[in-house]
């Protein structure tokens, strides 16, 4: 199967797979990320925060699927070593120790920003030469930006509340 999908590729294939590769450590460090931020977030707006978190790990985990698929269509194997996540890592990995809403809120943009400037390299390298990976990537990239719009609109949410007390 891996053959085949690689003679319709205009690029080095083993290129692509290692920085798919990257991007699937990102996506399981962004799961576990919004997952685990979900459930220890505190502060004004928790609930609110905490539900679109949750909505973000599962998708989150969805591109990690998607990203895993494609490496085997290729002929590669993903990351099999979870200790190996942060050797290969992009965006790194911002533990929730403070669960304080807009510091996790700030954590996860953060993770996004990243992860949209990932996306847009793979977007722009797939481009005429991988229609296959570049369709995915673009999906994967929609969605990470819709994330962070949503991020940024909870956090401008709370900035408002908070100046609300302050008054």
């Amino acid at each position: 199967m891996g053959s085949r999908a690689r003679e319709i590729i205009g690029m080095d294939v083993d290129e692509l797979i290692n920085l798919l590769r990257r991007a699937f450590c990102d996506e399981w460090f962004a799961y576990h990320q919004y997952w685990l931020g979900a459930k220890l977030v505190k502060g004004p707006m928790k609930d609110a925060v905490g539900a679109e978190l949750l909505q973000h790990a599962t998708e989150e985990l969805l591109h990690a699927d998607m990203v895993a698929l494609r490496i085997i269509q290729l002929g590669g194997t993903p990351v099999t070593k979870p200790e190996d996540w942060y050797k290969l890592t992009n965006c790194g990995y911002d533990a929730p120790d403070d669960p304080f809403v807009k510091t996790i809120l700030n954590q996860n943009i953060k993770g996004e920003q990243c992860a949209i400037g990932v996306y847009s390299r793979l977007l722009e390298i797939t481009k005429d030469k991988d229609p296959i990976t570049h369709n995915m990537v673009l999906q994967i990239l929609q969605q990470e930006i819709e994330h962070e719009e949503d991020l940024q609109a909870l956090l401008e949410d709370f900035e408002l509340m908070m100046r609300a007390f302050k008054e």
